[in-house]
């Protein structure tokens, strides 16, 4: 089978859910071809789903890393959505759109291009507020119309309250807003979602279209590669659910959005890539793009654990009587645990140069929880975690393919902590919070510290528990980066077109140069809504 659309978004996630709504809006007949599953789910609607789903779950795809020769050899798992609405409909839903510098920081490695557009602060407020329906703040920085719904915790634990309480005691000021004029300080997060309810970006932005014969969604099905002709990209040659190969062409653009480590994989696999690594598996190269697959960054994120001295937080209120009461509670108030994602409070400091812009953000769910691959290494019990994570990461990885068979998952290096800066900065970051589980309120309801071990924080011990326990923060990004004109290792021009080929772009995290300070989900839909306006010409 063989149709033709206006354009084609390849991945359903954050930024191709926004990108096609664009597209659409503006009159384009849009395919969007997504791998994964329906966003439909109760677990997935609800904010503390999350919980139920990391360590296992058909929505969930787990990307294996290489072995980390600097972390002695070990493999661990990078999530990625497999579902509709990607990383929107699986996460932990913190709002976060990182600093202006970041943006700021885009702007001057973009500065000189032929055909440039702006990517400093002013040229991505606008879309971040358009976006935005904040049920709260409603300034310069805040929207309230949007179609994503951006809300308080409906619910705050005890636990929260006293790690942020135990924060101040450390001299860290209370912060109202994380996406306010200032990072620093300890407070609670804002979260998308509403009176119990996630707002994915399939909700928020492809849900108003539903009905609408411009826009065709098809899911389960893999994209194997882009067709290009007289290096114009002209069609998508994808297995459908059933497993049959079809091809779709597209009359406009081909938009790529199926996340940082699967656009570069198919990049790949469409001979537009490094040519040398595109020959080691027999790949005729159309495009020598030396800079697909390289620049792969993430945050890196260490958690410590506690166990406490009493029932609180929020341990096994999934199951028995306890899920059923909340259930209950939800139902008949619409209040509750149900109402929260889980992870209320949050701080971002420097904890080598407290006055200095923060390096750290650091996460408090009111659990104890470690990654698929630590599991096990502390009693299960009540609780809280506690996780640092570096919000400038200097190390960089890559991603390779591991074959030319689109079926194999590419071969991944995240590289965390590799460089010494990022190392040095965590070891700080986790000694400031280890202090902080001695500060009062934390302190009279912890029974001790299980995670690192004893609760020890010299350099030796803390590095070990680093290499240990470093895992993503689930944000990998860069790994088909926008740059100057002439930089061989820049992917995209500043249009977020593919270089040497006409008619693709690139909008989910891979595009960006470097990675902003905080989640990266409000990013990568600000990327997605830039680009619809590049291509409709809006922009």
């Amino acid at each position: 089978m063989s149709e033709t659309f206006d354009h084609i978004v390849i991945g359903g996630g954050s930024s191709g859910c926004v990108a096609a709504a664009g597209l659409v809006k503006s009159g384009a007949r849009v395919l969007v071809l997504e791998a994964g599953y329906s966003n439909r789910h109760p677990l997935l609607d609800m904010p503390p789903g999350i919980f139920k789903m990391i360590n296992g779950s058909r929505f969930m795809h787990y990307h294996k890393t290489v072995p980390q020769a600097h972390l002695d050899g070990r493999v661990h798992d990078i999530p990625q959505g497999n579902v509709l609405g990607g990383g929107s409909s699986v996460n932990a839903q913190v709002y976060m759109r990182g600093r202006p510098s970041d943006y700021d920081e885009w702007e001057a490695l973009l500065r000189g291009n032929n055909d440039t557009i702006g990517w400093g602060w002013q040229d991505v407020l606008p879309h971040f507020r358009a976006m935005e329906g904040n049920e709260r703040l409603q300034d310069e920085r805040h929207g309230t119309d949007g179609p994503l719904l951006v809300s308080d915790p409906g619910h705050i634990n005890e636990v929260s309250r006293w790690f942020v309480q135990a924060v101040q005691a450390m001299g860290e000021p209370f912060n109202t807003d994380f996406n306010g004029h200032s990072q620093r300080g300890v407070g609670f997060y804002q979260f998308m979602n509403r009176a119990g309810r996630r707002c994915s970006a399939a909700y928020s932005h492809l849900s108003p279209l539903a009905g609408d014969s411009r826009l065709t969604i098809r899911l389960h099905c893999r994209v194997q590669r882009i067709l290009l002709q007289n290096h114009r990209a002209c069609a998508v040659e994808y297995r459908d659910r059933s497993g049959q190969l079809q091809t779709a062409h597209a009359d406009g653009e081909i938009i790529m959005a199926a996340g940082a480590l699967i656009s570069p994989k198919l990049l790949m696999l469409s001979g537009i890539g490094p040519a040398e690594h595109l020959a080691d598996h027999g790949i005729d190269c159309a495009v020598d793009l030396p800079g697909v697959g390289q620049n792969l960054i993430d945050h890196p994120e260490v958690p410590m654990t506690a166990l406490a001295n009493g029932p609180y937080g929020y341990y096994k209120q999934g199951e028995g009587w306890r899920m059923l009461k909340n259930g209950l509670q939800f139902k008949l108030f619409g209040t509750g645990p149900i109402t929260t994602a889980g992870v209320e409070a949050g701080a971002f400091i420097n904890p080598i140069d407290r006055e200095a812009t923060p390096t750290i953000q650091a996460f408090c769910p009111p659990i104890v929880y470690l990654d698929r691959d630590t599991l096990g290494e502390v009693e299960d019990g009540y609780g809280l975690t506690i996780t640092t994570v570096v919000v400038k990461p200097e190390s960089r990885g890559e991603v390779r393919l591991a074959s030319a068979d689109p079926a194999d998952m590419p071969l991944v290096s995240p590289n965390l902590l590799q460089h010494e800066n990022d190392m040095r900065t965590m070891i700080a970051g986790q000694r400031f919070f280890l202090e902080a589980l001695r500060q009062s309120p934390l302190a009279r309801r912890i029974e001790r510290i299980a995670v690192p071990a004893d609760g020890r924080d010299d350099d030796e011990t803390l590095r070990i528990h680093c290499k240990r326990f470093v895992k993503t923060n689930y944000h990998p990004s860069g790994t088909a980066r926008m740059g100057r004109d002439g930089d061989r290792s820049a992917v995209l021009d500043s249009r977020l077109r593919v270089r040497g080929v006409d008619g693709l772009r690139v909008c989910d995290l891979s595009a960006m140069p470097n990675i902003n300070a905080g989640n990266t989900n409000a990013p990568a839909m600000m990327l997605g809504d830039r680009c619809a306006d590049l291509v409709s010409g809006r922009l």
